[in-house]
């Protein structure tokens, strides 16, 4: 290997931003760069500062005043924006989410203080967006790959890319691309997080004494899959950005192992002590059941003394159901990054029954 692709840039005197700090992909990037002796400054619109040495920063992306004020005595040297806004449209979805990385460049380029930016997307770049998700007509040839040609359909994440693009010409930094699969972590409140969405399916299940029921369909069910664990994740985008022969480049990011849902289901019923229903011939939205058991988390909630009474802040059953749902297995190539020095590895079932074990600590599970 060329020792020239992995050497590593010094850290010392950088100053990280991590746009979206409460997240799944935010908090447990902003720890891991405190743990490396980064100076990090965390943004997000209502900040929760559970993370010891992280300067909170409350700011609306959409509003420039906002962040001007909120970033007057910042000038970090690393942006990573790890954070979205749901719409209810593509369009809508393209408009908002676009803007918010260009204000906050915007705002950040008379400072002349930033030297790389990481932003973090997903397989959409591949699949589709949500109104149009892996789609007969639209399904990409597997495993996913990052020179693969975009989608000639609108998508948001084109769009955000398109912002760093255009900021990167203007102000000179270098740029990074992070396209996790499925993201497994620990964060309340997050929009997209099957982790957490199974954990309470899984223990509601255990509470009303039913079966722990597979909701998609044949294909992920049967097919060849991987997940990305929010450290890993991390991992890469620090590596990345401080890795000289990385910069101005798109990376896939998963765990490094794959497996089929038809051998991990089951050892989360295991992990929860339940019975499980697999495939068996039709798709049963997990969103459908999770709508009417409000009040029964409410109760297990009360009984247990859990930390979070309020079942949308723990789960997110409509993007669990468009990932379980997809009509082909999905399976992600990372081999770009290996060849540049990213080794990193974890295993998936581990993924899980750790961030299993972590909810039940923090009283967020029974």
């Amino acid at each position: 290997m060329d020792t020239e692709k992995i050497t590593t840039l010094s850290t010392e005197g950088n100053i990280a931003l991590v746009v979206g700090a409460t997240g799944i992909a935010g908090s447990n990037l902003a720890t891991k760069l405190i743990e490396q002796g980064w100076k990090v400054f965390g943004l997000s619109r209502n900040p929760k500062n559970n993370i010891g040495g992280l300067h909170s920063i409350a700011a609306n992306l959409l509003s420039t005043d906002s962040l001007t004020t909120a970033l007057n005595d910042v000038a970090p040297t690393h942006v990573f924006f790890t954070t979205w806004m749901r719409n209810d449209t593509e369009e809508e979805n393209i408009r908002i989410n676009s803007a918010m990385i260009r204000n906050l460049l915007d705002v950040l380029s008379p400072k002349k203080s930033v030297i790389h930016v990481s932003l973090v997307t997903g397989l959409k770049h591949y699949l589709g967006p949500f109104d149009a998700y892996a789609k007969a007509g639209t399904l990409p040839e597997t495993p996913l790959r990052e020179e693969m040609p975009r989608l000639d359909l609108p998508n948001f994440y084109y769009a955000q890319e398109d912002e760093v693009y255009t900021a990167a010409s203007r102000d000179g930094f270098t740029w990074n691309i992070h396209r996790p699969h499925t993201l497994i972590g620990n964060a309340v409140g997050n929009a997209m997080n099957m982790g957490s969405t199974l954990a309470v399916y899984a223990s509601i299940c255990k509470h009303e004494g039913l079966p722990f029921i597979w909701p998609g369909s044949a294909e992920q069910w049967n097919g060849i899959s991987d997940v990305t664990d929010a450290k890993i994740l991390a991992d890469q985008i620090i590596w990345a950005a401080t890795t000289k022969m990385a910069h101005n480049e798109a990376f896939n990011i998963t765990n490094g192992d794959v497996f089929r849902w038809k051998w991990l289901w089951p050892k989360i019923a295991e992990w929860f002590e339940i019975d499980f229903e697999g495939y068996n011939g039709e798709i049963k939205p997990l969103e459908t059941r999770l709508n009417e058991k409000q009040a029964i988390w409410t109760k297990i909630a009360k009984d247990q003394n859990l930390a979070e009474s309020d079942l949308n802040q723990l789960a997110s059953a409509w993007h669990t159901d468009l990932d379980l749902s997809r009509p082909l297995e999905v399976m992600t190539d990372i081999s770009k990054s290996r060849k540049l020095g990213f080794t990193a590895f974890t295993s998936t079932k581990d993924s899980f029954l750790d961030l299993f074990t972590d909810l039940r600590n923090q009283k967020l599970i029974p």
